[in-house]
C-alpha cells in the first residue's frame, strides 16, 4: 500500500501551475542560447544552500556562503561552515543522481541525509532512521517504530504514482510528507527541501538547475512553518500547501527570468553573477528611471565606496551607464532596445 495524498485542484492552484508552465517554457527556451548557464547554476547552488541552512538557524550570509564555496576563510563557527559545505555537497549529489536514478530507495534517502547531516547532528546518527521520539514545533511526528513503514509507503507513491502529477505538485507533496514523517533525529528540514529539488530535477522540470526555490521559504520563514502546519489543521488536506509552494515556484521563475534579462545585456564573455544588492539596485533604477550616487547609497544603506563597488561591475557589463556631468551625473539602465 502506498501513501495517498489528499488535495483539491482549486482555480488558484490551476492558474499558478499554468503560469509556472509558461514561465518555465520562456526560461528553458532562452537558456539554450546563453553562455552563462554555469554562472547561474553556481549562483543557484549558493542561494539554495544559504536559504535552506539559514532556515535552520545557520548564521552565514549569502556572501559568506559564496566565499566558503570558493575556498575562502570565513570567520564563523566550525559547525556553521560544515553545514554549508555539506549542503553544497548534497546539491551536487542530487544533480548527479537525479539524472541517473528513475526510482528511489531507502538507501538513496540514507545517503542524502548522511551527506547533509554528517558531523552536524545534535542527536541520532546521520544516514539512519531515528530510534527516538522527536518534536518539531507543533508537529509531533510518528513514533520511531512506524518510520520505516511510512517511508516505504512514501517511496512507493513517489516511484509509482508521482509521475502522473505535475512535478510542481509532486515535489511539494514529497516535501510535506517527508517533513510530517520526520524520519531522522535531526536534519529533516534540509533533507526534505533537497528531496523536493530532487523531484524537480529528475522530472526534468529544472533541467539547468537554475531555480533557487528555497529562497522563497527563507524570506518569510514564519509563513513557511505556518504553511506546513496548516495541513495538519486541515485534516491532512494538502491543498493550501500546494497553493503556497506553487506561489513560491512561480515567484522563483519570475526572478530567474529577470536575472536572465539583466545578464543578456552583458557580453557573452562577461559572466556576471548579480549580488542581492545589485539586483535591488537594478530594480530601483528600473522603477525610478535614474538615480544620483547619494540616492543610491542612501536607498541601499551602504557607504559611498560600497555603492561604487556595486555599480562598477554593472557599468562594465553594460547593464548601467552614467549620464550627465561630473557634478550632476546620474546612473540609468542601459537602453534594452
Amino acid at each position: 500500500m502506498s501513501y495517498q495524498p489528499k488535495f483539491t485542484i482549486t482555480p488558484l492552484l490551476l492558474a499558478r501551475v499554468e503560469n509556472i508552465a509558461a514561465l518555465r517554457e520562456q526560461i528553458q527556451g532562452a537558456a539554450v542560447q546563453v553562455p552563462w548557464i554555469p554562472a547561474l547554476q553556481k549562483d543557484t547552488r549558493a542561494r539554495n544552500t544559504h536559504s535552506s541552512t539559514a532556515i535552520e538557524g545557520n548564521p552565514l550570509t549569502l556572501e559568506e556562503v559564496r566565499a566558503l564555496e570558493e575556498g575562502a576563510i570565513v570567520a564563523a563557527p566550525e559547525r556553521a561552515r560544515r553545514e554549508v559545505l555539506n549542503y553544497f555537497a548534497a546539491l551536487r549529489h542530487v544533480e548527479k543522481q537525479a539524472g541517473r536514478k528513475k526510482r528511489l530507495a531507502h538507501e538513496d534517502i540514507f545517503r542524502l541525509h548522511a551527506i547533509i547531516a554528517g558531523a552536524v547532528m545534535d542527536q541520532g546518527e546521520a544516514g539512519r532512521y531515528r530510534t527516538i521520539r522527536v518534536r518539531a514545533g507543533r508537529l509531533v511526528p510518528p513514533p520511531p517504530e512506524e518510520v520505516s513503514g511510512l517511508m516505504f509507503e512514501l517511496l512507493e507513491w513517489w516511484n509509482n504514482e508521482a509521475p502522473g502529477l505535475s512535478p510542481v505538485l509532486s515535489s511539494a507533496i514529497v516535501h510535506h510528507r517527508f517533513e510530517t514523517i520526520h524520519p531522522f533525529a535531526d536534519g529533516n528540514g534540509r533533507t526534505g527541501r533537497a528531496l523536493a529539488l530532487w523531484e524537480l530535477y529528475r522530472r526534468g522540470f529544472d533541467s539547468h538547475h537554475i531555480f533557487a526555490v528555497d529562497e522563497f521559504y527563507w524570506e518569510d520563514r514564519p509563513r513557511y512553518y505556518a504553511a506546513l502546519d496548516a495541513v495538519r489543521r486541515a485534516g491532512d488536506d494538502l491543498t493550501s500547501w500546494l497553493e503556497y509552494c506553487a506561489e513560491g515556484l512561480q515567484q522563483t521563475l519570475e526572478r530567474v527570468r529577470e536575472r536572465m534579462k539583466h545578464l543578456s545585456l552583458a557580453t557573452a564573455r562577461e559572466k556576471l553573477v548579480l549580488r542581492p544588492r545589485q539586483e535591488q539596485l537594478l530594480k530601483l533604477l528600473g522603477e525610478r528611471g535614474s538615480m544620483t550616487p547619494p540616492e543610491i547609497w542612501k536607498a541601499l544603506k551602504v557607504s559611498r565606496q560600497g555603492a561604487m563597488d556595486l555599480l562598477r561591475p554593472l557599468v562594465k557589463a553594460g547593464l548601467v551607464q552614467r549620464v550627465g556631468t561630473l557634478k550632476t551625473g546620474r546612473y540609468v539602465l542601459m537602453n534594452r532596445s
